[in-house]
């Protein structure tokens, strides 16, 4: 008998397939307790689940007394208690290299809108306003030479580094746990403490996971730091900033303007200040949201589970030291 194994994400069939090889899979449409109440039995004998979103708390692990791995198809897992998870000896798996690129890409991408005030002048010129060459209120800044100050230098801060310095001839500037041996050579870069680097620098860039030291780790107090000629870009999760302050900022133009993918609360509330500041640009969490990079996700995720229920597991892995 194959193990059980819940999929609470549609996959494509050529990777439902591949599942189907070496589980006996049940999907269903969330991991929510009403979904838990109408199917008691799936939950209790199942070993893996698979998918994205919803929250996997003890009540949740309560349910799933035979669970043995979770793969999330997602780079981030603030949505797991991990101290359960190894409590209780899951094994959580995660697909944060696929995505490496195309985040990078995402946040080269609010640099340049932001920058260059690329939103807010399509929406102008759909509205009519472009009837004679354009006056300086249309102007945005340079990119191009500027110093880029990058939160977090893991593989999407590298990446971003990279088409910061050899794409625009950016200076690069990095805070991170500790310094960063193969930025300093290949990017030229100059690690600082926090402090300095947002007094420094033009472009502020967060690529931080959310924890509870990241937790608001960009307040008012941080944001009066920076430059008033400033621009900050958050690619990493919306708790890392405080947001009521960073309004605050950009109504009182502490810093110029935010180039922001990921927010405190999501989908981002339509009464939200946010939407109705024009120094602000505002994604939704679209980071690694091409249909390419997705379908790589979802294929990592379905291989993270299979190499962890066989024991065969060689990367991707949060709790490795739960692997026997």
């Amino acid at each position: 008998m194959k193990p059980a194994v819940i999929l609470y994400k549609s996959l494509p069939e050529d990777l439902l397939a591949r599942l189907n090889e070496h589980f006996d899979v049940t999907e269903v449409e969330s991991l929510d307790a009403g979904v838990r109440e109408k199917h008691p039995e799936l939950f209790s004998k199942a070993v893996g689940i698979i998918g994205s979103g919803g929250k996997i708390d003890n009540d949740f692990l309560d349910s799933v007394p035979s669970l043995k791995v979770a793969s999330t198809i997602s780079a981030g897992y603030d949505q797991f208690d991990v101290d359960q998870l190894n409590a209780r000896n899951i094994i959580l798996m995660h697909t944060p290299t696929v995505l490496t690129e195309t985040v990078a890409d995402t946040l080269m991408a609010l640099i340049l809108a932001s920058a260059r005030r690329i939103v807010e002048s399509a929406e102008r010129v759909k509205a009519g306003e472009w009837r004679e060459s354009i006056t300086p209120d249309w102007f945005g800044v340079d990119v191009h030479h500027k110093t880029l100050g990058i939160v977090g230098m893991g593989r999407i801060g590298m990446a971003l580094a990279k088409r910061a310095h050899a794409g625009f001839g950016m200076n690069i500037l990095y805070n991170a746990r500790k310094q960063h041996a193969e930025a300093d050579k290949q990017y030229d870069a100059q690690y600082r403490d926090l402090d300095s680097l947002l007094a420094e620098s033009d472009f502020v860039c967060l690529v931080l996971p959310l924890t509870d030291e990241t937790y608001h780790i960009i307040g008012r107090e941080q944001l009066a730091k920076m430059k008033s000629s400033a621009i900050l870009i958050n690619g990493g999760r919306g708790s890392i900033i405080d947001e009521p302050a960073l309004i605050e900022a950009l109504e009182n133009q502490t810093i110029l303007g935010a180039g922001l993918d990921v927010f405190e609360q999501e989908p981002l509330p339509v009464d939200s200040p946010l939407l109705r500041l024009t120094n602000a640009v505002a994604l939704p969490h679209i980071g690694s949201a091409t249909a390419e990079n997705r379908y790589n996700m979802m294929a990592d995720g379905v291989n993270n589970l299979i190499t962890a229920l066989t024991g065969r597991i060689e990367k991707n892995c949060v709790n490795p030291q739960l692997i026997k």
